[in-house]
């Protein structure tokens, strides 16, 4: 048997050949986000387990199987691992009395972790983007979320890929309404419910329209609808989101069995979709949640946002050749020699002072296979380094994609000619 240390399944590393189009996108995002007034914030990756107890509900299937959590030893505290990122971010703002002067545009990103079976583009430590709008009442904010989100699949080239889906949930009491109607519905047809609609039943009826099991759709299908029960306030909500949608050429599609996995939300809700990620076809979801602020201990106050699968666009982008090429150093310094190895420590630093992004040669080597790697580099200039050049100081500089002879000069001289050619 292998002694060999692994990560842990569904825990995967990051490696350099995969960091450009992670870097391609975090910068994407940074961007967007600027060009909307959105402010980054940072909260810790353990939180105390009530935190997501008290926001995502108990009888969620997050806060039942997916959570990792542990006592810590030194206080017999119960801590868990964020596994989603509006709890702690709500927690954060009422801790530190953020909406005393209004509304904020807030997002965040960080790993996320929740015990499940690791699938493409969805992993036990996953990363997301989280956006949140609290202190907006006014369906314009619910808007406003999905116009960001389709201008940033334009950005990232998969606009063609995503498809918007929406629905409301209404306020608590049509929800209430709602439950008891699907409860008795429900019993009505208990031989026909699978393990985990049985399970939901009483606690949370409303998850089983949210059933995966192709033997259960006709019945969800069927069963009563939670937009018969919108009063008028949510109704006008609902159809503020629809006609702003309209209003700006996005395309969407009602769906009237799309619920959230996590309790707090109320009105709004969206997801948008793909075809292009097998079953887990979800890559940015989110919606309203008004309740959550004063749930979790502050002065009452409307909240909206999102959060999207860093990890599943991805693999989208890289599936649909949009991952950018790794870009090469602008020059490559090679170096042969004792001398010419401290000198070129010299060298690299003041070639990089004028602007160059300079790769160093390291670990020694001879001249030949040292400009094998220049070349395979991609770097645009080699600056050659030798124990002769060191003691007068001096470099020679060749070209690499250019034929144009090879010179050597004072770095002074050669630095000013290679920003003019």
């Amino acid at each position: 048997m292998s002694n060999s240390l692994r990560a842990v399944r569904g825990m995967n590393d990051i490696l350099p050949a995969d960091s450009g189009l992670w870097g391609h996108f975090e910068a994407t995002v940074r961007d967007w986000l600027r060009g909307y007034g959105y402010q980054e914030m940072r909260t810790p990756i353990l939180e105390h387990t009530g935190l997501f107890k008290r926001a995502i509900g108990e009888v969620t299937d997050i806060v039942e199987k997916e959570m990792y959590t542990f006592v810590d030893d030194l206080n017999g505290e119960s801590l868990t691992l964020r596994p989603e990122g509006t709890a702690s971010c709500v927690r954060a703002v009422i801790e530190h009395n953020l909406l005393y002067d209004g509304g904020k545009r807030l997002w965040y990103t960080g790993p996320m972790f929740r015990h499940e079976r690791p699938q493409k583009g969805r992993y036990r430590q996953f990363h997301q983007v989280g956006v949140e709008a609290l202190g907006y009442a006014t369906p314009d904010m619910d808007v406003e979320l999905l116009l960001m989100t389709a201008r940033l699949w334009k950005q990232l080239g998969l606009a063609d890929s995503i498809r918007l889906e929406i629905n409301s949930l209404g306020g608590a009491e049509a929800r209430a309404a709602h439950r008891q109607k699907l409860i008795a519905y429900f019993q009505a047809h208990q031989a026909e419910l699978d393990a985990d609609a049985q399970r939901r039943l009483l606690t949370n009826p409303l998850r089983i329209l949210d059933t995966k099991n192709p033997a259960m759709q006709a019945l969800v299908d069927a069963a009563p609808s939670l937009m018969d029960e919108l009063d008028d306030a949510a109704r006008q909500h609902f159809d503020a989101v629809c006609q702003g949608l309209t209003d700006a050429g996005i395309a969407y599609r009602i769906n009237p069995r799309l619920v959230r996995g996590l309790d707090y939300y109320n009105y709004t809700v969206f997801e948008w979709v793909t075809d292009k990620l097998g079953a887990q076809g979800t890559v940015c979801a989110g919606g309203r949640y008004d309740g959550l602020v004063a749930q979790l201990g502050g002065k009452p106050a409307p909240a909206c946002g999102f959060a999207m699968g860093i990890e599943r666009l991805l693999v989208m982008m890289a599936e649909a050749g949009l991952a950018p090429a790794t870009p090469s150093p602008d020059v490559y310094l090679v170096n042969v020699g004792e001398a010419a190895g401290r000198y070129a420590l010299q060298v690299a630093e003041a070639l990089r002072d004028a602007g160059f992004i300079v790769l160093r040669h390291g670990g020694g080597g001879s001249f030949k296979s040292q400009m094998k790697k220049a070349d395979a580099s991609g770097a645009a200039w080699a600056v050659i380094v030798g124990d002769d050049e060191a003691a007068v100081g001096e470099v020679s500089f060749k070209p690499m994609r250019v034929e144009v002879a090879q010179q050597r000069l004072p770095l002074a001289q050669a630095i000013a000619l290679m920003k003019e050619i």
